[in-house]
């Protein structure tokens, strides 16, 4: 039931909370990632659509949040991005940017 409502969450928000709705849905969606066939498991488990997840991370990826993986002909990578951000929920570059902003410490 999280994903239906982190989804609720998301389509409600606007602005800058719509981006962290947006990141929070696709962190859940990815814990599942792993489950075969996808898509299947998430209609069936949380009567979630793929279109309303692949909605959330086009939403990032318009923003500059996300880089959804592509193949060589160009098609969207949609579970394997999922599955990247499972394995690597943090980026060096983002982690870097975080850490430059905390205070010395002694």
């Amino acid at each position: 039931m999280e994903l239906k409502r982190l989804l609720k969450k998301y389509k409600a928000s606007h602005g800058r909370e719509r981006v962290a709705a947006a990141w929070e849905l696709i962190r859940e969606a990815a814990r599942y990632s792993r489950h075969e066939p996808y898509w299947e498991f998430l209609r069936m488990e949380f009567s979630v659509k793929p279109e309303e997840i692949k909605d959330a991370m086009k939403f990032l990826e318009e923003e500059g949040e996300l880089e959804v993986h592509r193949s060589v002909d160009g098609r969207h990578l949609w579970v394997s991005t999922l599955k990247d951000i499972r394995e690597n929920p943090v980026r060096l570059d983002r982690w870097l940017i975080s850490t430059s902003k905390r205070q010395p410490t002694r």
